[in-house]
């Protein structure tokens, strides 16, 4: 997530300061319904029927997969592979690989303007990293009966009634539900006023670090940060994570041609809103499954197939990172049907104020939400601009003139219930809606059944269409978990701003389950989890986000037929602001990104299998549109990139970039045995 570090405060934004005026319903296109035609379901390029996108929050593939080694004989590309850490998670031998740097003072001053790299002369290595922050991780309980007035969930406290547990949180198992309210930093003082550094000394050797990755790990006896923990949450928004990229064809090399080093993480956290609590050294902070951590993930990177190679489309958080899976592009602004036109705010500013070390002009609010980045004379364009043309292969920028992108976290134009936020609008702080085409355009062109399926959405629109935004009712204000942003058909004329379309795709993650159970599912799928169990750090934890993974499966396995058909794809929206030391290649202004988590679950994806093909969150609309004959969105859409090639020395880096994977070579569909753990693992 990008915008204010933490996910409660974008929800409760998205819905609490909304206008509740309805304008006219914006098109007249039939519905498809979710289960509609499924003859048309049926004519796939392969033996899948149906795909699940699962999509948590905020990690990246170091982040979770640092210590992983493959069940099978693959490689895997992480922290421990590269020598960078040992197992047991202490510095390896080449722990240098991923130390950091901060700007370096030229006669006593700093850069001027803005910057994606900074030279050697320009840059000097921490001695120790930064203390990390609790930033808004919980140090106590919440009250649900306190909702209406705080706004803040989780944890829930020990006595929260299991029936009244069960009924806010739906999408877990019985048996899970103890997660809600176990985890929080109890006993630590949080001021959570921005300018203070909330240490989290639960870490071993907070004030300590050495200059590189470190494991999430705690002091005495018992552990002081079990994986069962609230931690604090760091920020990622575009221009701060072009920054902490690195990236300058001067540092190429051909292992990594784009030139990304990825070192300046803690640096640009720790300056780029002066002195505000934004996690300190949080975004070099990792898990370890050697030692237990993230079970479920390491589960089924053992029994199924997972991607070392797979990334945020986007540089930045949420909202458009969730933008590019439902549409394969960016939106921005316009006058509501697809004309262009200028914000009355929000326009980011990324130029350091004059004498600091590198404080953003506008970004200290986390209002800088959009730029006309065909423009290189606005700020923070041109570095972004002159070092895509200098790499050989010259991505195109594909910022059109006078087009104001979103570049970090807006407001998507409608509300949960289908109203337009006209006040949202007004103010700059939602996007008006967008004519830009998605996914479900074009699976309705071919009348193939698909739905979103959002956590708390009924709730949602029940705290919506409420005239009073204080009811006291918790199963009322538990919508506010519901991510608006997440949703990219919420951005959209074509679907929410038509009450049809909308009730016949936009459902709540209870219609999911119910689907799955009837044999209702549609052939596509996209799952986002509410704000309980999204994973994100600080409103929320890894092992919330496993427990909602066990609970699908858990559908899922009970319907064989249905899974013998079906691809469960889990992966997250975007890194959340750490550190990954994979390749990133820049397809153009936007992005890519660095490696998040992804892994297929099917009877149709090898046992410890590990696939190296660039990829990103597009990707899964080319497997999409491959497998159910769909032509590309449209004629800029990323879903028009060739499936990358590479150099057999060298799989993670395409060598006719720019390009991405169908995720087609993820599966092996000559086989469907159920056999997990005793393939041969040569490519699929």
């Amino acid at each position: 997530m990008s915008g204010m570090p933490l996910q409660r405060c974008r929800l409760s934004r998205a819905l609490a300061g909304a206008s509740f005026f309805a304008l006219a319903a914006l098109g007249s296109s039939t519905s498809v319904s979710a289960e509609s035609d499924q003859s048309a379901d049926q004519r796939t390029a392969t033996p899948i029927k149906h795909v699940i996108v699962l999509i948590g929050e905020n990690r990246t593939f170091d982040h979770l997969f640092a210590t992983y080694r493959p069940a099978s004989s693959d490689s895997v590309k992480n922290l421990l592979s590269e020598g960078i850490i040992n197992a047991d998670g202490t510095p390896g031998p080449n722990f240098a690989l991923a130390r950091q740097f901060r700007q370096q003072a030229v006669n006593g001053t700093f850069e001027t303007s803005y910057f994606i790299s900074l030279p050697s002369g320009r840059k000097t290595p921490y001695q120790t990293l930064p203390v990390p922050g609790l930033n808004f991780a919980p140090t106590a309980p919440d009250d649900p009966s306190q909702f209406a007035t705080n706004g803040v969930f989780g944890p829930l406290t020990s006595t929260t009634p299991a029936s009244l547990l069960a009924q806010l949180e739906p999408s877990l198992d019985a048996d899970d539900l103890k997660l809600l309210t176990t985890g929080a930093a109890l006993g630590l003082p949080s001021n959570f006023n921005f300018l203070a550094q909330d240490v989290d000394t639960r870490i071993k050797n907070f004030n300590n670090l050495a200059n590189g990755p470190y494991p999430l790990t705690g002091t005495g006896n018992p552990n002081s940060l079990p994986f069962d923990s609230y931690t604090g949450d760091t920020t990622h928004r575009l221009f701060e994570m072009w920054q902490q990229s690195d990236c300058s064809l001067a540092n190429a090399t051909r292992t990594n041609p784009s030139g990304c080093l990825s070192d300046l993480y803690p640096y640009v956290m720790t300056s780029y809103t002066g002195p505000a609590d934004n996690g300190g050294s949080n975004s070099m902070a990792f898990y370890n499954m050697q030692q237990g951590d993230a079970p479920i993930w390491k589960q089924l990177a053992d029994q199924y197939t997972i991607s070392d190679n797979f990334h945020q489309a986007a540089m930045g958080g949420t909202g458009v990172n969730h933008v590019y899976l439902g549409s394969g592009d960016n939106i921005f602004w316009s006058d509501g049907h697809g004309n262009i036109a200028t914000p009355p705010s929000h326009i980011a500013n990324p130029n350091p104020v004059l004498g600091t070390d590198n404080q953003y002009i506008v970004d200290a609010n986390f209002d800088g939400n959009f730029a006309d980045c065909a423009d290189g004379m606005q700020p923070g364009i041109e570095p972004v601009l002159d070092y895509l043309k200098s790499l050989p292969y010259h991505p195109a920028s594909k910022c059109d003139p006078g087009h104001f992108y979103m570049v970090n976290n807006d407001n998507p134009g409608f509300l949960p219930n289908g109203q337009v936020d006209t006040k949202g609008i007004a103010g700059g702080g939602s996007i008006p809606p967008s004519n830009v085409r998605t996914i479900g355009e074009a699976l309705n062109d071919k009348h193939i059944s698909w739905a979103y399926y959002g956590g708390a959405y009924n709730a949602a629109v029940s705290l919506a269409n409420d005239p009073n935004p204080n009811d006291p009712n918790p199963l009322v204000q538990v919508g506010q978990t519901y991510c608006n942003i997440c949703n990219f058909e919420s951005y959209t004329n074509a679907i929410m701003g038509n009450p049809a379309q909308r009730t016949a795709h936009i459902k709540d993650a209870t219609d999911f389950f119910a689907a799955v159970d009837s044999g209702k599912l549609p052939a596509v799928s996209f799952v986002k989890p509410d704000g309980f169990l999204d994973g994100h750090p600080a409103s929320s934890k890894v092992d919330l986000f496993e427990a909602m993974i066990e609970n699908i499966l858990g559908h899922l396995k009970a319907q064989p037929e249905l899974m013998a058909e079906t691809a469960f794809v889990i992966t997250v929206d975007e890194g959340g602001g750490y550190y990954d030391s994979g390749y990133i290649q820049p397809l153009d202004f936007f992005g890519d990104g660095p490696r998040i988590p992804l892994i297929i679950v099917s009877n149709f994806t090898r046992g410890g299998h590990v696939n190296h093909s660039y990829a990103d969150h597009v990707s899964i609309l080319k497997f999409i549109e491959r497998n159910w004959g769909l032509e590309p969105l449209t004629g800029r859409s990323r879903d028009n990139f060739p499936n990358p090639h590479s150099a057999q020395d060298n799989p993670y880096v395409p060598v006719n970039s720019p390009a991405i994977s169908d995720l087609f070579d993820m599966f092996d569909f000559d086989r469907n045995d159920g056999n997990r753990g005793h393939d041969d693992h040569d490519g699929h």
